[in-house]
């Protein structure tokens, strides 16, 4: 349900960068400002708490938090299973591996949470992002999370079509064109 809202989400809140929370337990913990990357101004000041704790308001009413947190296990499920489909033999050995890399990955997907939560938190003045996460947590705010997957799949059923067609009649009037001035194309 939230894999496209979420693939919108990180598409919208890009370059978030820099911060750690405590994944667990939901209380965030103060950022740690990222590297910046080459070239860019080294003057951004890192995001206030209030910032921070909006954000993460904010990506878990969108469901961003709950994606990157069961991305870990989901991706050692699939490798399980793909690798037990040929090597049954090495099941339990390899459950017993996973289980004890698990905290590692866990980490990884934590520190990568921090740095969507700071990047979104830049994103945008702190007031703004405090009255955005309280709208997205009140009762219509909910109700327009709840539409916006349903809503981007019957936006794709129309648009699709119309693409589609728009090619086709943009290279039939171009050629129409170029033919009159003596160009096939």
């Amino acid at each position: 349900m939230f894999a496209s809202r979420t693939l919108s989400a990180l598409t919208l809140a890009a370059g978030l960068l820099a911060g750690e929370t405590a994944f667990a337990g939901d209380a965030p913990a103060p950022a740690a400002p990222a590297a910046p990357a080459a070239g860019a101004s080294t003057n951004v000041a890192p995001p206030s708490a209030a910032a921070i704790a909006a954000a993460d308001k904010l990506l878990i009413a969108m469901g961003v938090k709950e994606t990157i947190a069961r991305t870990v296990p989901t991706m050692m499920s699939e490798l399980e299973r793909n690798v037990v489909t040929t090597r049954p033999e090495i099941k339990d050995s390899l459950e017993t591996t996973l289980v004890a890399i698990k905290p590692e990955f866990d980490k990884s997907a934590q520190q990568t949470y921090g740095k969507v939560e700071a990047l979104l938190a830049l994103a945008m003045p702190e007031k703004d992002l405090i009255d955005v996460a309280g709208f997205f947590t009140s009762p219509l705010g909910q109700k327009y999370l709840a539409l916006e997957p349903i809503f981007f799949a019957k936006l794709q059923d129309v648009v699709a079509p119309w693409r589609g067609q728009l090619s086709t009649d943009i290279v039939t009037k171009a050629r129409e064109d170029m033919k009159k001035k003596g160009i096939d194309f």
